[in-house]
């Protein structure tokens, strides 16, 4: 038989964020030290990880990195798309007609 699922309130959850952010170890280093999977603490990281410096923060709730990075991604990918058909329009325009 499998132990039964361990279940850990909010508080918990932040203090032990805090704990990892607060510490060189890496987060298989603490996930041994508190018996918790490796994979939970780098989803509790992911959700409840603050950056005091961070100018997204609102009521609690942090914007995602990863979905800034992604946005920021797709931004450049529409400017570059833009640049070559403004590079491309140049070149026709730019012609000598004879």
């Amino acid at each position: 038989m499998s132990q039964p699922r361990q279940r850990y309130n909010q508080k918990f959850k932040e203090e032990t964020v805090k704990y990892i952010q607060q510490h060189s170890k890496s987060i298989t280093e603490i996930a041994d030290e508190l018996n918790i999977s490796a994979k939970t603490l780098s989803n509790w990281m992911s959700k409840y990880r603050q950056f005091p410096d961070e100018p997204f923060v609102g009521s609690g709730n942090l914007r995602n990195h990863d979905q800034i990075v992604k946005d920021l991604e797709q931004r450049n990918k529409d400017l570059e798309e833009e640049l070559a058909i403004l590079k491309k329009a140049l070149h026709i325009f730019s012609k000598d007609p004879k």
